[in-house]
């Protein structure tokens, strides 16, 4: 009968079963996990900022526009490339990145 290797346990939170060392010559020993050339970075496509804000919010296109007045369209387009925002709304993005509940306190009141 095969032995089976035991499952690591942690003794405490963020314990690893690896050392540094041993995660990075896992990593590049694994033909599947080589790092990107430049070439390769350069066609991948960054996340829009509008984008992962309203992921960090986890708010749908839906949600996030009605809470902060954006329309839907312009949101849309800002999320997929199509459109850029401007000065004013990459400003009011910063705002509401900041204090995303006073944000949409002060929307709703207004």
């Amino acid at each position: 009968m095969k032995k089976r290797a035991k499952k690591f346990v942690p003794k405490y939170p963020g314990e690893r079963s690896m050392t540094e060392a041993e995660i990075v010559v896992a990593a590049e020993s694994d033909p599947d996990a080589l790092p990107l050339t430049r070439s390769e970075l350069a066609k991948l496509r960054r996340v829009p900022a509008v984008k992962r804000l309203r992921w960090e919010l986890g708010l749908t296109q839906q949600a996030f526009a009605e809470r902060y007045g954006i329309p839907l369209g312009t949101l849309r387009d800002w999320e997929q490339g199509r459109a850029e925002p401007d000065a004013t709304a990459r400003t009011y993005l910063k705002v509401i990145k900041a204090d995303p509940q006073k944000v949409a306190k002060i929307y709703e009141a207004a």
